[in-house]
């Protein structure tokens, strides 16, 4: 099978943030592949929402087999078994976003193009979001 490359956002505002970007990126290389490049880890203010915990965010590179979609459903399953409590069903009403273990979003899968209600790629705010651009334009540069 071909391998592709997708570009993971990685996202943490409680407990030891570091750790849980690192625990994340072990679940990623053992679940979705290998991971070909780590962007330096940035600490930003929440995006979208009020908090006083501030977010450590990061980019990761892989070479994966998986489609978009199984991308999706392990990263989802990865920040269930990290307790994103979100995807728990906990998540306070009318709030979009929140306090978080972890969170992961797919930025970027080849040069493909996904448009379904539960899956955009490129992510359609990754270019409005510093924390994102800024990790991804590093190891971009290392890619290509």
């Amino acid at each position: 099978m071909t391998d592709h490359l997708v570009y993971l956002g990685l996202g943490s505002n409680l407990g030891d943030r570091k750790a849980n970007l690192e625990r994340a990126v072990r679940y990623i290389r053992r679940r979705v592949g290998k991971v070909v490049r780590i962007s330096t880890f940035i600490s930003t203010e929440p995006w979208g929402f009020e908090s006083p915990n501030s977010f450590l965010n990061g980019v990761i590179c892989c070479q994966t087999s998986l489609t978009p979609r199984e991308v999706l459903q392990v990263t989802q399953e990865i920040e269930r078994k990290m307790g994103r409590l979100k995807l728990l069903g906990v998540q306070p009403p009318n709030r979009q976003y929140e306090d978080r273990i972890i969170d992961i979003d797919i930025l970027l899968y080849d040069d493909w193009q996904v448009d379904e209600p539960d899956l955009k790629i490129p992510h359609p705010l990754m270019q409005e979001r510093d924390f994102v651009m800024i990790p991804l334009n590093e190891i971009r540069n290392e890619t290509t």
